[in-house]
């Protein structure tokens, strides 16, 4: 069941060309496949990720970008939520502070990747700079112009370290972005994520969109792939984001490891 698009490797995406009011073969959120889909998912999505946090082997390097309101808390809450926190870390990055600006940009990165046997979640990642840095002006194009192969270097060492990468967009629409910002200033218990700088990114709503599309496009790789998940129907977004890492986590076939001891000859005293 295809719930995201893949960007090839190679291709040249348009946002334009994917609905973000997309629900896949579902009619409605009240279709009753939609409730036994998630159970399935996200249980075995718990069971595959313990496998990987026992076998201690290899990581897992989830990045989650998205226009702003276009629901990585929400993932985070709803899919990521129920898993060990033993083996689960998120890292959310915001404008680099003094010592992170005094090294390459990748640096405050690096150190967040995951250990063997961990999942890590990045809200926002190193694509900011080359998506805000570069729609907001703050390096020439010929500095943010080079980090799309070094960022796929980058990628393509962890991959080649025992790290699995995979990176989520999450698709929303302009009309609902307006909706969710509006229901933030309107509800009391909302308003605390809003800011005013909020406005002057929706202001800059095209020039990101164009920014995002080069990014995918030129870093989506066989090991490193970009998926563009239909995220205006919340409900859809977290089924989506699920199968992504349940069908991740079963190409890697992770294993319980053999005991250590003969436990066949041990008594449990009374």
């Amino acid at each position: 069941m295809k719930l995201a698009h893949l960007v090839e490797p190679g291709s040249k995406l348009k946002l334009r060309d994917i609905d973000p009011r997309d629900k896949g073969p579902f009619d409605d959120k009240q279709d009753s496949k939609i409730a036994e889909l998630s159970a399935k998912l996200n249980a075995r999505l718990c069971t595959l990720q313990e496998r990987l946090f026992a076998e201690q082997k290899r990581g897992v390097l989830v990045v989650l970008q998205a226009m702003d309101t276009g629901g990585k808390d929400g993932v985070l809450r709803h899919v990521v939520g129920p898993l060990d926190s033993r083996g689960v870390m998120v890292q959310s990055f915001k404008a680099p502070n003094s010592e992170e600006l005094a090294h390459d940009y990748l640096w405050r990165v690096h150190q967040h990747t995951p250990k063997k046997g961990q999942m890590v979640f990045f809200n926002r990642s190193h694509y900011e700079d080359v998506l805000v840095v570069r729609v907001l002006g703050l390096q020439p194009k010929d500095v943010w112009s080079k980090r799309f192969d070094q960022i796929n270097d980058f990628e393509r060492m962890l991959t080649a370290e025992g790290t699995r990468v995979v990176k989520v967009f999450l698709h929303i629409s302009r009309a609902e972005q307006k909706q969710r910002l509006e229901e933030r200033l309107k509800d009391p218990d909302k308003r605390w994520k809003f800011e005013a700088g909020d406005l002057e990114m929706r202001a800059l709503w095209d020039e990101f969109q164009g920014a995002y599309e080069d990014a995918l496009s030129r870093t989506s790789t066989r090991e490193a792939p970009w998926y563009v998940v239909p995220a205006d129907r919340k409900w859809f977004r977290d089924l989506a984001v699920a199968k992504i890492l349940v069908d991740l986590l079963e190409d890697m076939d992770p294993r319980y490891p053999e005991p250590h001891l003969d436990l066949g000859k041990l008594v449990v005293p009374d």
